[in-house]
């Protein structure tokens, strides 16, 4: 299968990142990934790396309660940003709560909703998906 390029995580929990990251390496998930800490930090560099015509990440991992701008406020927002290039966005949280699936899945550029943590297996799916 092959890997992702970029991947980016948008995450504040630093043992979440920590484990992603470690999770994605033995998964064989991706060559590189970037990481935000809030919505706000994230919106910002993205701006940036679309305005200097840089490498986007091609899949984003999201989680939603964050400090600064959590995750709903960052689709807001990123969804009227104009990029040639299609970004996946998977939300990963820790929220089983039914309204916070549905209403993930009531955005276009949202894949998936996946519940931490995070899995190979989990990985293996957002791999699939993103080669169909």
């Amino acid at each position: 299968m092959k890997k992702i390029d970029l991947a980016c995580i948008i995450d504040d929990d630093p043992i979440f990142v920590f484990s992603a990251k470690k999770i994605m390496e033995l998964a064989d998930f991706c060559n590189g990934f970037m990481v935000f800490h809030n919505g706000k930090e994230a919106l910002n560099h993205l701006n940036a790396i679309i305005s200097n015509e840089a490498e986007l990440p091609d899949v984003i991992l999201l989680d939603l309660n964050m400090p600064v701008m959590d995750g709903w406020e960052f689709l807001e927002e990123f969804i009227k940003i104009e990029s040639d290039k299609p970004i996946t966005i998977y939300i990963v949280s820790s929220s089983i709560d039914p309204g916070d699936i549905n209403k993930a899945k009531s955005y276009d550029n949202v894949s998936n909703y996946i519940v931490k943590p995070i899995t190979i297996k989990a990985l293996k799916t957002v791999l699939q998906n993103h080669q169909n």
